[in-house]
């Protein structure tokens, strides 16, 4: 099918996400997931690791040391205080979908294994280089990893201030359904994670994805400059909801919308969906999953079925089961979000 480039010019006015983000790399390539990738912590696997969407595992602690050239740009997401965008750079046979976000240092097959489809990670902030490795206890005055050119650009559009840092409540950022941030009539400044949120709900428009789907898949996607504070703080409210229930860091995600009725050995074995339920083994599902949720796609992936999928022959935990069952409610939601910001944005 030939392209349509009807849509070039107003697309091409956009920003690209590798010039905001000017320090970026492709995810980890461990070239042996089996040795260097770990479903739990121990002394030989202490980093916390994005390994898929939803799938967050340990990588040796050595690894990153030997691929230095990534770990230039992962060292700022050791301590899991900062948090990058994922996307790739091409896309091969599906269309748009990729994006993704984490606190973690990121897996080059993060949301896809196409081999064309690699992930690259943006991260939100840098962190000053120091001689050990940083850990949680440690504290360093960070600076926003934005193109100043492309900020400028935004707050004159949007006659607003940028500050490095977002003022948020005392007790630290919490899940947006509870914020009590100022109104945005009264917001004088925009921070980091606004511009984040900002591009993270735009990317997941499903109108924008299709109107410019041709573009969206041959390089990193491009992001529309602001050109209102209504509509830029509507799209920033409902990406920054995305984001924390795809961190799985929102208490919604706990208001489990399924059951896992049945006892047994929780070993994945034959998955199947049927129902609206999901059968890891002969015996035992959860029961009331919404076939969106079953079928949603992030990337190249599936991720409810692609968790269980990674998981055959291993027993679940109770941990686990509730992951799983968060997973799904973050699906649902994501569906219901992506509707609401198209509700919202024109273009």
């Amino acid at each position: 099918m030939s392209k349509n480039f009807e849509k070039n010019v107003e697309y091409e006015f956009g920003f690209r996400i590798d010039d905001m983000f000017s320090v970026n790399s492709s995810g980890i390539e461990t070239f042996d997931d089996k040795e260097l990738v770990a479903y739990y912590k121990s002394p030989q696997f202490s980093y916390r690791y994005h390994y898929r969407v939803f799938d967050d595992r340990f990588i040796n602690c050595d690894l990153l040391k030997r691929t230095r050239d990534k770990y230039s740009v992962m060292r700022n997401l050791i301590t899991g205080k900062n948090i990058s965008l994922i996307t790739t750079k091409q896309e091969s046979a599906f269309d748009f979908q990729h994006i993704f976000l984490s606190r973690l240092p990121v897996d080059i097959n993060s949301i896809s294994l196409q081999t064309e489809e690699i992930s690259y990670c943006f991260p939100l902030y840098r962190y000053p280089e120091t001689d050990n490795h940083q850990t949680t206890s440690q504290t360093y005055t960070r600076i926003p990893n934005l193109n100043a050119e492309i900020v400028n650009q935004i707050a004159t559009k949007l006659s607003l201030s940028f500050t490095n840092e977002k003022e948020i409540p005392s007790e630290g950022e919490v899940c947006f359904i509870n914020s009590v941030e100022v109104r945005p009539e009264f917001r004088l400044t925009f921070a980091p994670i606004d511009i984040l949120d900002y591009i993270y709900a735009v990317l997941h428009s499903p109108s924008y994805r299709e109107t410019y789907n041709e573009f969206l898949k041959i390089d990193f996607p491009r992001a529309p400059y602001p050109t209102d504070t209504t509509t830029f703080w509507e799209l920033v409210a409902l990406g920054a909801e995305l984001r924390q229930i795809h961190l799985l860091e929102c208490s919604i995600v706990e208001k489990y919308i399924t059951q896992y009725p049945v006892d047994g050995n929780n070993m994945v074995g034959k998955i199947k969906y049927l129902d609206d339920k999901v059968f890891i083994n002969e015996r035992q599902y959860f029961t009331n999953v919404p076939q969106i949720a079953w079928e949603f796609h992030i990337g190249g992936y599936q991720p409810a079925q692609k968790w269980l999928e990674d998981r055959n022959g291993r027993e679940l935990n109770f941990e686990d089961i509730l992951h799983y069952q968060k997973i799904m409610v973050a699906l649902v939601e994501t569906d219901r979000i992506m509707k609401e910001i198209d509700k919202v944005f024109t273009f």
